[in-house]
């Protein structure tokens, strides 16, 4: 809509995960630099946990986008408390057959698969997205799968990414012997006002921007807004981009944030928090 008037290539502020537009700030870059470690080293378990809308699907996706023609992954992303036993989606996730298969031939069956890869010198890594919607259980039966290795090698490494509640999930007592695994962990927190520029004029950058489009003044009151988390950054500056067109305006000013916040709190439904700054994650 906007992207011809302000010279862009394409919307820079698009909350589907993209690994083109990914800013690496320094809680990013370890977190990417911990997760290939992990890959790397052969960790039976990586965690990564952050906030709702922090970068992590979209550090996934990067990881992914890195990894060498060897690795065999799957993906798992439709947790839910509901979920005792993990196998199945397991199964599903690497394309392997699961239906009318005791837990018993299952677990032989998967346990083939690992030993097959490994012979075929490939590595199987799976991913565990919203990991923390899982029940112990569940991550119990994830602990039993890591069991299966052939003498020194881990057949199979996991991932888990997840929102704050996993870790508060992983550090209940009843699954001591399950962070007893964990190699490699790391949580991502929200984006300082210092990086909230840098991540703005990365992502307008990025779509073909090659001037300052927004004031000093306007990504302070973003940065105070959205409190650093990138998925609210987002919305906001999208919808100032939208205004802004609206408005024929050439630049992003303080006072046009300040029109769209104030829009949303009266037309809007989002719940603000006590300070008055929208739920906009």
């Amino acid at each position: 809509m906007y992207e011809a008037y302000y010279g862009l290539r394409e919307k820079p502020f698009s909350i589907q995960p993209d690994p083109g537009f990914l800013f690496m700030s320094k809680r990013h870059a370890l977190a990417f630099t911990m997760l290939e470690y992990g890959i790397q080293s052969r960790a039976g378990f990586s965690v990564i946990c952050g906030d709702i809308g922090c970068g992590k699907t979209t550090l996934l996706r990067k990881l992914l986008d890195t990894l060498e023609e060897s690795v065999t992954v799957g993906l798992v992303y439709n947790t839910h408390t509901g979920i005792a036993d993990l196998l199945e989606w397991v199964m599903l996730a690497f394309g392997q057959p699961y239906a009318e298969m005791s837990q018993v031939e299952r677990y032989d069956r998967f346990q083939r698969f690992l030993v097959d890869q490994f012979a075929a010198r490939r590595r199987v890594v799976l991913i565990v997205d919203e990991a923390q919607n899982l029940c112990a259980s569940a991550l119990e039966s994830l602990r039993m799968l890591s069991n299966i290795n052939a003498d020194k090698d881990q057949l199979l490494q996991i991932v888990l990414v997840g929102q704050p509640q996993l870790r508060e999930l992983l550090n209940q007592p009843a699954l001591h012997q399950f962070t007893q695994r964990i190699a490699v962990e790391f949580f991502i927190s929200p984006l300082s006002p210092e990086e909230v520029a840098l991540y703005v004029r990365h992502r307008l950058a990025v779509a073909g921007c090659d001037r300052e489009l927004f004031s000093e003044e306007a990504i302070d009151r973003i940065a105070a807004h959205t409190r650093g988390v990138p998925r609210s950054i987002n919305i906001l500056c999208d919808t100032a981009l939208v205004y802004g067109f609206a408005a024929e305006r050439e630049h992003i000013g303080a006072d046009l944030v300040d029109e769209v916040l104030a829009d949303r709190r009266e037309y809007g439904f989002l719940r603000a928090d006590p300070a008055g700054r929208l739920a906009l994650a």
